[in-house]
């Protein structure tokens, strides 16, 4: 089984070159990209990594699809309109690579057909989707939360701090602690479950 956790930066996010030459000679654009580009395509990279990661299960072979990938968003970054979806774009190409690298396999006694890896890609950008919307939604409760409600459960979270050492510091009895972290939770809950049914309908 492969692990996601701990993720370990592929090389080719290290030793990958931003182009900055005006030639055009090889297809890269002429010019440089924008500030924004370069913001967005660096955070990009992990989402996209775990991306190909699902679909190939081989973390070398998603490491050499990354690189791929981004060679192709770097060569065509003068097609990225501001304001749009660079995320969804980075996706569709690192989907295309994945198609690219299985037909390089066709040899391999294991095959999946490009229909197949067209569905699962599909699936894993819906996935990856559907839990970028869940985090906005949770974010945008988190802030209607009273101070104090959101303090306390920031809190409880904080790496190494337990429900016992917080009622502790709290000097409250810890089932008042768990109670109030248990309804600040419910409230989240509902209100995420609200959010996203009002975004989906």
């Amino acid at each position: 089984m492969m692990s996601t956790g701990g993720f370990r930066a592929p090389c080719c996010m290290h030793t990958l070159q931003l182009p900055v030459s005006t030639s055009n000679s090889s297809g890269m654009s002429a010019s440089p990209p924008s500030q924004e580009f370069i913001q967005q395509f660096t955070q990009a990279q992990r989402t996209l990594y775990l991306g190909i990661l699902a679909q190939v299960g081989d973390v070398t072979a998603a490491e050499e699809i990354l690189q791929d990938a981004n060679v192709v968003l770097l060569s065509k970054h003068d097609q990225f309109e501001s304001g749009t979806n660079f995320l969804a774009w980075a996706r569709q190409v690192g989907a295309f690579e994945v198609l690219r690298w299985r037909q390089r396999r066709r040899r391999d006694k294991l095959r999946f057909s490009d229909e197949f890896v067209s569905v699962v890609a599909a699936e894993a950008v819906e996935s990856e989707i559907e839990t970028d919307r869940r985090r906005r939604a949770l974010a945008l409760c988190m802030e209607k939360l009273k101070s104090e409600d959101r303090e306390l459960l920031q809190r409880r979270y904080q790496p190494g701090n337990s429900g016992k050492e917080l009622a502790s510091e709290l000097g409250r009895p810890a089932n008042s602690v768990y109670q109030s972290l248990g309804r600040i939770r419910r409230y989240l809950l509902d209100c995420v479950q609200r959010r996203m049914t009002l975004e989906l309908g």
